[in-house]
């Protein structure tokens, strides 16, 4: 297993099991299409589990933890004991001069809860434990989904800076062509000079890519914590794709995705508050016991009460209420939320049909097409029936096409990997 959570008591030491199982599969599996074996640069999933294991937002969740169960031990007690002392008819005047007539009184006091309070101020307590569990999952979601996507955005400029190389020795080649040309004469001196200033703007824009790769490689190395990019390239395939479940079914994941369960966890949340302010409602017992001394007859004696306060259930209303409407605001912000999820889903799930098409169309067609057009554009240039212009146009149709190519997979891969972040899970089963 490539990951590990930080270890928490053997409730959630389990669920962070599951999670690591159900939902970090993403991490040997999520687009897969880009997820190779450790080789000599960094691959996906090396990238995942150093984020996974790294990354500083993900850390945060552990002081929440211990901070929760802090509470959950103060939650889980009874109400205090109180021992006090209290001292009359000392200090007066008359009779009552000194302390000889003095009373004291020793008393032991406390509440009796009823109604199940204390037990639910721990369901509170738990339910807030659940709901950071899944705030942490969707967290990692979104943490893993910015690597993912910056991962395959930096390969994709690792795609364009090889074509970059190669549009750079092209411009070279098609140089030193019209330059011998113009030695024999069959072709004016100013196009030599084109040639040149066209290889002059191949090799600004190959510095250009380089600079930008350069800047994108630490973007990516930064999710980890890393201050300097510690790869020298990225593995992985841009050009791959594999077949997906119907929309309806990766809906039905989305409708199950951390995403969502964050609304679960809350909403029970809510209702345990609830609970909790219904079990307010509930009158407590303020009970005392004690000893008192009459020093005045040398007497002592034993003390009791209890108290009773009216009205508790009317007195609390307002906050059962409130608690009511917290629990139904949760409601509809996750209907509101599935509506959005299911926007998302429908457009990156029909763009990564679109851009696949795209690129099987433009691998299988227009690339073909065009590389033949410019080997015959080359001859016809060199035999004399072409100009310089239409050959450097055949050429640029040429390199447009690459780069729409790398273009399209990378849409591809961008929406398959927010398809898989909205429904964690891998686009496809395998």
């Amino acid at each position: 297993m490539l990951f590990k959570l930080p270890s928490k008591d053997g409730r959630r030491a389990m669920s962070c099991h599951l999670v690591i199982q159900s939902l970090f599969i993403l991490a040997l599996a999520v687009n897969p299409s880009v997820t190779l074996a450790q080789g000599s640069g960094l691959s996906l999933s090396a990238a995942l589990s150093q984020t996974m294991a790294q990354n500083p937002g993900l850390k945060v969740f552990d002081p929440r933890f211990q901070g929760l169960d802090g509470l959950r031990i103060t939650a889980d007690q009874n109400p205090a004991l109180i021992a006090g002392v209290q001292v009359e008819d000392f200090l007066g005047s008359g009779n009552l001069q000194g302390a000889d007539s003095a009373e004291y009184t020793l008393s032991l006091s406390s509440v009796l809860e009823l109604g199940g309070k204390r037990e639910s101020r721990v369901s509170v307590i738990d339910s807030r434990l659940n709901l950071v569990e899944a705030e942490r999952r969707a967290e990692t979601l979104d943490v893993l989904g910015q690597v993912t996507q910056r991962f395959v955005a930096t390969l994709a400029l690792q795609e364009k800076l090889q074509l970059a190389g190669e549009a750079v020795a092209l411009a070279e080649t098609t140089h030193d062509i019209v330059a011998h040309r113009a030695k024999q004469g069959a072709t004016p001196q100013a196009e030599v000079l084109r040639a040149k200033a066209a290889l002059t703007r191949r090799r600004i824009e190959q510095s250009r890519l380089q600079a930008e790769y350069r800047s994108r490689k630490m973007a990516l190395a930064s999710l980890w914590g890393d201050t300097a990019p510690g790869f020298a390239k990225l593995e992985g395939d841009l050009f791959r794709s594999d077949a997906a479940d119907s929309f309806e079914a990766l809906y039905q994941r989305v409708s199950e995705s951390p995403s969502i369960e964050v609304y679960a966890s809350e909403e029970r949340l809510r209702e345990a508050e609830i609970q909790l302010a219904r079990s307010e409602s509930e009158s407590d017992i303020r009970w005392q016991v004690g000893i008192r001394r009459l020093e005045g007859i040398g007497d002592t004696a034993l003390t009791a009460g209890f108290s009773i306060p009216l009205f508790a259930k009317q007195r609390n209303r307002g906050e059962v209420k409130a608690a009511m409407a917290q629990r139904n605001e949760v409601e509809y912000r996750r209907a509101d939320a599935l509506l959005q999820l299911r926007s998302r889903l429908f457009d990156a799930y029909h763009m990564r049909q679109q851009s696949i098409e795209a690129v099987e169309q433009i691998r299988n067609q227009m690339l073909p097409d065009l590389t033949q057009a410019l080997i015959q554009t080359r001859e016809a240039y060199e035999n004399g029936r072409y100009s310089y212009v239409e050959w450097t146009a055949a050429q640029q149709d040429l390199l447009s096409a690459q780069l729409a190519l790398v273009d399209a997979a990378t849409t591809a891969l961008f929406n398959q990997a927010l398809i898989e972040q909205l429904t964690a899970q891998p686009l496809a089963d395998r």
